[in-house]
């Protein structure tokens, strides 16, 4: 391609994208006295980073410009690992390679790599460069050479960029605690106490127990500097315009060293309005669909995934609601379904689940899908509204209280070996850590040696994961639960983990255990890896499971049975879900009635024959039925 097509081609995606980009830009910054200029910086930022791009990346660009809905077809799998607890660095990922193509995974997200402040981070979260990685994983050549080799298996990278804060070490952070005035702007900062105590009056603590408060005080700067998550993270102005475009150069950098799915970091939070929680203010949106139009211009083959752990009125805006649809977020996490599977497990019982899904979420999303997942790096916080509680006849203060002391082990009868997070007693909020073997029951069934419940314990991983893999959307396996690892309690002691049990569900990948249940056997390990395997090429041979496929949840006549109806056109897909430890049975009539016609299942691939009119279904059956 000629640097005059190559030019040309640009200006097309401009056009293409102007009104989504400039149409909210207008509005978060038509009032500042330099935006005139900062609209032609902006578009000179764009231009230098288009030219800048790999050729190999604008082919990229191209394929999916040709191919909108790649990132939606069932053949997506996703694997989420730190790198230094998957195999130390990012050369070491070259060495795995055949591990996860074997496993069937399409999408790797490297957990937080840039490079980070030094000490505690929040795991990575605190972000000291956002252009360089960090030194303990490799450099920026080693990233780019392993998404290189990532790309050539057709297996995509995630990267972290966090755009609520940044490290306090952070280059601008720094120069604005030297009094340079136009970096003080990039940050959130007050000369007296008056204004933070005003905002903390509806602000909520997200870290109640080891950083207290919203807001920092610094004598040497004679500042408060707002920091929603901790002392070392400063919260970021994105009502300052230079901070979009700081962004934007970033975002594309790390587009041009082959990032193809960007997780957009804490967005809830990114503006502020006094009297609110400021979080999922309009104006994030605004901010959102901006940064997707910016890549749509210069990097298309590049998506977003907006980390929003709220619950389901906030988190469906995300994927893009109203003036925002089609044009915001093509991921986002589905929170929810993750919650409801924990919830459903403890109690036996799918009522609520069914409730939640099928009241709060829209079958289907255009140009967008959810990133599913059963466990992830973070704790589980129990997002269960007292409206939807009070729905079914029940009170959410004392189900959440439940689920919280189900999953810690204190409850009678669990099955769950997991840790508290973040207990704030003003609240009553008990949030849980723990690894997915663990909280479903495999750590304490090994304890007693009790086979039967080893595995149960094994069933309700192979639920999860089936669950998630047939609900639609990215189905995200985080590193470890496919071989069924325990919890790390060696966490504690670790001084920079010691507060935070969320390190107890990030032990360091065990490929011994790996290699031994790749092999097969009649092992726990062995059994999960082989089930999960083959959950997954199942998925990716279901055209029912193409991310755009409406999904609707259907009412299942038993209390512990969970049911939903992938509505393809060629003739929809039953996924059934028995989240109970007793045998139970469905009326063949229902299941036909709710669109089976075959009577195969596309988990399995074998027959389900009805007997006397019913299907059988095993403790934690899982049953994809045609």
């Amino acid at each position: 391609m000629s640097r005059a097509d190559d030019d040309r081609l640009f200006e097309m995606r401009l056009r293409r994208s102007h009104a989504d980009l400039f149409d909210m830009l207008d509005r978060l910054y038509g009032a500042h006295p330099r935006y005139d200029a900062f609209r032609a910086d902006l578009v000179a930022v764009l231009r230098r980073n288009w030219q800048a791009r790999p050729k190999d990346l604008k082919w990229l660009d191209l394929e999916r410009d040709l191919e909108p809905d790649w990132f939606q077809r069932p053949d997506r799998a996703g694997y989420v690992f730190y790198l230094d607890r998957f195999n130390g660095t990012l050369q070491g990922v070259l060495e795995k390679l055949d591990y996860l193509e074997a496993l069937g995974i399409t999408y790797v997200h490297f957990m937080p790599c840039l490079q980070p402040r030094p000490g505690d981070s929040d795991g990575g979260y605190s972000v000291m460069d956002y252009r360089a990685i960090n030194p303990a994983y490799g450099s920026m050549a080693d990233f780019e050479a392993v998404t290189q080799a990532l790309r050539a298996r057709g297996i995509s990278v995630c990267v972290d960029m966090v755009l609520n804060h940044t490290a306090k070490e952070h280059d601008w952070a720094v120069r604005a605690r030297a009094g340079e005035a136009r970096y003080a702007d990039y940050y959130l900062m007050f000369d007296d106490a008056t204004l933070p105590e005003a905002y903390e009056r509806t602000l909520i603590e997200i870290f109640p127990e080891h950083a207290p408060g919203s807001f920092t005080h610094y004598p040497d700067m004679g500042k408060w500097v707002w920091t929603t998550f901790n002392e070392h993270q400063w919260d970021l102005n994105w009502a300052n315009p230079d901070v979009f475009l700081e962004m934007v150069d970033i975002m594309l950098h790390l587009a041009n060293r082959g990032a193809e799915i960007l997780r957009f970091d804490a967005v809830a939070f990114m503006w502020k309005r006094m009297g609110t929680k400021c979080q999922s203010e309009p104006e994030v949106h605004m901010l959102l669909q901006a940064l997707r139009a910016a890549c749509r211009i210069a990097a298309p083959a590049v998506i977003h995934l907006e980390e929003a752990i709220v619950g389901p009125a906030e988190m469906i805006p995300y994927l893009g609601a109203g003036e925002h649809a089609g044009k915001e977020g093509n991921l986002a996490y589905h929170n929810s379904l993750m919650v409801q599977f924990w919830s459903a497990l403890a109690t036996r019982d799918t009522g609520l689940m069914r409730h939640v899904l099928k009241t709060h979420f829209p079958t289907s999303l255009p140009n967008a899908t959810y990133a599913t997942y059963i466990r992830c790096h973070d704790d589980i916080g129990w997002a269960v509204t007292d409206e939807d509680a009070a729905a079914l006849g029940f009170s959410g203060v004392l189900h959440r209280a439940f689920l919280s002391d189900f999953y810690d082990g204190s409850f009678p009868v669990s099955f769950a070996r997991g840790e508290l997070f973040q207990y704030n007693p003003e609240t009553g909020d008990k949030r849980i850590s723990g690894s997915f073997a663990s909280l479903a029951g495999l750590e304490a069934a090994l304890e007693t040696g009790d086979a039967w419940q080893i595995d149960r314990a094994v069933d309700r991983i192979l639920l999860g994961h089936a669950l998630i893999a047939g609900w639609g959307g990215i189905p995200l396996i985080y590193m470890g639960d496919e071989i069924a690892l325990l919890n790390d309690y060696g966490y504690k002691t670790v001084p920079e983990h010691a507060h935070d049990s969320r390190w107890v569900h990030r032990p360091r990948m065990d490929w011994a255990r790996a290699a031994a249940a790749m092999t097969g056997g009649d092992t726990p390990e062995a059994k999960v890896w082989h089930g999960t395997r083959a959950i997954l090429a199942a998925r990716a041979a279901c055209p029912e499971l193409h991310g755009a496929v409406p999904t609707e949840v259907l009412d299942a006549p038993l209390p512990g049975l969970f049911a939903h109806r992938r509505a393809a056109p060629a003739g929809p897909l039953i996924c059934l879900y028995n989240f109970t430890a007793e045998w139970r049975h469905l009326s063949a009539r229902w299941a036909g009635d709710a669109g089976a016609t075959r009577f195969t299942d596309a988990l399995s691939g074998g027959q389900v024959v009805p007997e006397h009119g019913m299907i059988a279904l095993p403790p934690y059956a899982r049953l994809w039925l045609r």
